[in-house]
């Protein structure tokens, strides 16, 4: 009898640990997509100019975090208006922060020469700050705000009622001009 009781704990354990297992692992392979509404993860990374950028050090101003590849066609349609709209934003408060995916720096330095890119850039090719944001391709856009929550996020270029902006169109212009 006692032998009967003791064979019953084990197998409650052993069933108790394996349903922790399984939850553990469910849980850590589970993707976390960050999305409109949550704060932005924090990150640290230093700029091709040297200085170090993260989403908590911008003093009140609106972050445009994107995230980009030389070998992405549709990163390279938009980085000329992505230049533009640095421009255009630069004194009202908006900066815009390139995070380069490459595993080769020579396409990312040619890359910057060949757009005249303008805004800060830096190069993660370990992929470990759009991990961070659930970012699996590229581009992708988050429009962070000065709380440190995401605003909105373009999965491709940035879209309006289903169609394809660049960050120069006029309707992209205004809804950043209604977030300041």
């Amino acid at each position: 009898m006692r032998q009967n009781r003791i064979d019953l704990a084990i197998k409650a354990a052993t069933g108790a640990l394996l349903a922790v297992l399984a939850f553990v692992i469910v849980y850590s392979v589970q993707d976390h997509v960050v999305g409109v509404g949550d704060s932005a993860p924090n990150f640290t990374i230093k700029t091709e100019s040297g200085v170090e950028m993260s989403p908590r050090n911008f003093g009140g101003k609106l972050l445009v975090l994107n995230f980009w590849a030389t070998w992405c066609a549709p990163c390279v349609q938009e980085i000329p208006s992505l230049n533009e709209f640095q421009k255009m934003f630069a004194s009202q408060g908006v900066v815009v922060l390139g995070v380069n995916v490459d595993s080769r720096q020579d396409l990312y330095r040619n890359m910057l020469k060949k757009f005249k890119i303008s805004f800060p850039t830096a190069r993660d090719p370990e992929e470990n700050i759009n991990y961070r944001y659930g970012t699996y391709r590229v581009p992708e856009s988050y429009i962070i705000g000065r709380n440190g929550k995401v605003l909105q996020k373009y999965a491709g270029l940035p879209e309006v009622n289903g169609e394809w902006k660049l960050w120069t169109d006029p309707e992209i212009v205004n809804y950043v001009r209604s977030l300041l």
